[in-house]
């Protein structure tokens, strides 16, 4: 997150992605409201499109078409992402429940988590079937499905408008890679009823024509292995899904709002039974005009929730009502490229209806593609010598802030060799390894970003093979109100008790001050039974094993440019996350092990190379990456920390996967120089959810590393 340039005195919480929201949130990043914190709960780092689902599902559009990306509007937005599940409000504390999370708390929230049509009473469609909604389930197991060979056979549960399209788009899919498919859509009632008599027949005949079987007056009692069980008979199928009308997300009937049959119901102001909370989209009920559920009434509602939340935050001003129109224009896909239009009793069908609607919902989608990079502003044009050398680019966070290698070794151990990753000191006849570590904030969920932090600062005593004992705290807040800081140092302190918790260490004191940004830092005291695991001791003929791929540095600087999918960035903060607690208990034998970090891959490989005078052969392809790191890194993206990174280098390939090999990382993995069986170590690290690799070997050509 930027640094304010007002101080934080108001928590604005948005619970849930959906397009109310995501509209909002790209208007907040052209015009915020100064001294609101904005955040973003979600359980995905993006959010899909309702309008281009059957269009995906033909396989006319890729999947990241119809994704609206979260990670990357949220920081337009500047606003804090926690990547999770809201489950419960506490309306009395205004706290939000996220699980595996100290409680979120706000000052004024808004409600837009969408529908499910999970059929949870029906008995076996939890093991059987997948719900339509939510979206990015339904099209992952769609996928998985079409990956599949034989003949197919489908059923989707609900004739309503939704369900008609999306067994259209099956069938039209497995058409077009020629697989024998028999396709059923069943409906308790009457097949779409919701629609006009012309729109109805219209449609009606697209099913028939494409051989889909239409059941109705059908009740369902169960699904099974073998397919969909009716009263008289079942239907097989292989693939079910569930699209039978709009279900609310149980918890939401358990806040204490007022609702109806679980759907949150709000005013004319968007606002409902508590002035603090507002809900938009299809788990509002607007009870003062009663409409069908539709994502075009979310779109309109995003100005006027807009208008009210800054209006509640300001606790003056004006609100707005929003008035639902009577009607609105129905764009409905037939399977291929072709669609059904409805409006005012009007209808019409063809190719061109469907160019049309492809034209309404790429535009929509525009408006989150083409989100304004952040920009720094240029250099004066009088400024001091050596300025330009610095450049104009933003300053990463994480380890890619910290200072090059160069630097530290000319201030600290001039004409030395690099040091362990920790101190080794004698206390009271114990061996202990003490060592400090901070961060400059590089993700905007504290949760996250202490939790990470605390990763980072603990893997310097896991590569000395030591057990993490005592740790003081170091913390830097933005200035915010004494509220608001209240709040955030309360999450943090929670995060970071859990993971030193975890690693068996204790937190015992520390410091605490406030600042122009979010800095977290801890110092890990740890004891030692055995000889410290230091850099000097690798051989010749060792095997180097990496626990963590590489690629956080390029992710991290991509996402502050707005550049990173956020499917990516969430999976590398899940990574910087992880303990290095069981790698460093696996590999306690080594030779030589250091964490890799902010000099990177190579960097730290060099400083094992320069003390135990060795050389090393690391394998360029062998090398594991994160993902989205090798694509962002041929298209230029470089951390801060990478000019200094790369100099003692200077033969170093400039070629995206070399470039890769010095990138700085944040709570990166192990390194480790061993010998003897190297396949039972990488079992057993995999084994305990490492993506472990062997990279290369330890060499006798003193200093020199190689790259094949």
């Amino acid at each position: 997150m930027l640094s304010p340039p007002h101080p934080f005195t108001r928590d604005l919480v948005l619970i849930g992605g959906g397009h109310t929201h995501a509209l909002l949130l790209r208007s907040w990043g052209m015009k915020p409201l100064p001294g609101a914190r904005l955040t973003l709960i979600s359980p995905n780092p993006t959010a899909a499109y309702s309008g281009m689902l059957p269009g995906h599902i033909a396989g006319h559009y890729e999947r990241k078409s119809l994704e609206i990306d979260l990670v990357q509007l949220a920081r337009f937005a500047n606003a804090r992402l926690v990547l999770g599940a809201a489950t419960a409000i506490d309306l009395h504390r205004k706290e939000i429940c996220v699980p595996g999370r100290p409680p979120i708390e706000y000052d004024v929230a808004s409600i837009d988590i969408g529908i499910t049509t999970n059929m949870a009473d029906l008995p076996g469609f939890a093991e059987y079937a997948v719900p339509a909604k939510p979206l990015e389930t339904f099209a992952d197991a769609w996928q998985a499905f079409l990956s599949t060979t034989g003949p197919a056979a489908v059923a989707v549960i609900g004739g309503g408008v939704a369900g008609a399209e999306l067994v259209l788009a099956m069938s039209h899919a497995l058409g077009g890679i020629a697989r024998p498919a028999r396709l059923h859509l069943i409906e308790r009632d009457t097949a779409l009823a919701a629609l006009p008599a012309r729109a109805s027949r219209r449609m009606r005949r697209a099913l028939i024509e494409a051989g889909i079987e239409i059941h109705e007056a059908a009740e369902v009692i169960a699904v099974t292995a073998e397919g969909v069980r009716l009263a008289d008979r079942t239907i097989e199928a292989g693939f079910i899904c569930g699209a039978a009308g709009a279900r609310p997300h149980p918890w939401l009937a358990q806040t204490g709002l007022s609702h109806r049959d679980g759907f949150v119901t709000v005013d004319p102001r968007l606002q409902s039974s508590d002035r603090h909370v507002f809900a938009v989209g299809d788990c509002a009920d607007m009870a003062f005009a009663p409409r069908p559920k539709a994502g075009v009434y979310a779109v309109r509602q995003a100005p006027i929730l807009a208008h009210n939340l800054r209006a509640a935050l300001r606790e003056t001003g004006q609100t707005q009502k929003y008035h639902p129109q009577a009607d609105y224009l129905k764009l409905l896909s037939l399977g291929g490229k072709s669609a059904l239009g409805d409006r005012f009793g009007l209808t019409f069908s063809g190719p061109w209806v469907w160019r049309w609607k492809n034209r309404i919902d790429q535009k929509f989608m525009s408006k989150f593609r083409d989100l304004p990079q952040m920009q720094l502003p240029p250099l004066p044009a009088v400024r001091a010598a050596g300025a330009e050398a610095l450049g104009d680019k933003v300053l990463c966070g994480g380890c890619g802030a910290k200072l090059g290698q160069s630097a530290l070794l000319q201030a600290l151990e001039p004409g030395g060799l690099p040091g362990d990753d920790a101190a080794v000191i004698d206390i009271g006849g114990a061996r202990t390894v003490i060592s400090t570590d901070h961060l400059r904030e590089f993700v905007s969920d504290p949760v996250t970003m202490t939790r990470i932090a605390a990763q980072h600062a603990l893997g310097d005593v896991w590569a000395m093979g030591a057990r993490p004992g005592a740790v003081l705290t170091n913390l830097i807040l933005p200035r915010m109100s004494p509220a608001l800081a209240t709040r955030t140092l309360r999450e943090i302190m929670t995060a970071a008790r859990e993971v030193m918790a975890n690693a068996g260490a204790e937190i015992v004191g520390g410091h605490s001050s406030q600042g122009s940004e979010l800095t977290i830092g801890f110092t890990v005291t740890g004891l030692c039974d055995h000889t410290p695991v230091g850099l000097a001791g690798a051989r010749p003929g060792d095997a180097l094993i990496l626990t963590k791929p590489l690629g956080s540095g390029v992710l991290m600087a991509a996402e502050m440019a707005g550049r990173a999918h956020g499917a990516d960035v969430s999976a590398a903060l899940d990574l910087m996350m992880q303990s290095q607690a069981q790698a460093s208990e696996i590999l306690l034998d080594a030779h030589a092990m250091t964490d890799v970090t902010g000099f990177g891959l190579l960097g730290h490989l060099r400083n094992i190379c320069l003390n135990s005078a060795v050389g090393a052969e690391v394998t360029l392809g062998a090398v594991p990456l994160m993902a989205g790191a090798l694509d962002l890194s041929a298209n230029g993206i470089r951390s801060s920390l990478y000019p200094d990174n790369r100099a003692p280098f200077p033969d170093l390939d400039a070629t995206p996967r070399h470039d890769l090999l010095i990138d700085p990382q944040t709570a990166g993995g192990l390194l480790a120089a061993v010998t003897g069986d190297v396949g039972k170590r990488l079992t057993a690290l995999r084994a305990a959810g490492y993506q472990a690799c062997d990279i290369g070997r330890i060499t006798d050509e003193t200093g020199q590393i190689r790259i094949v």
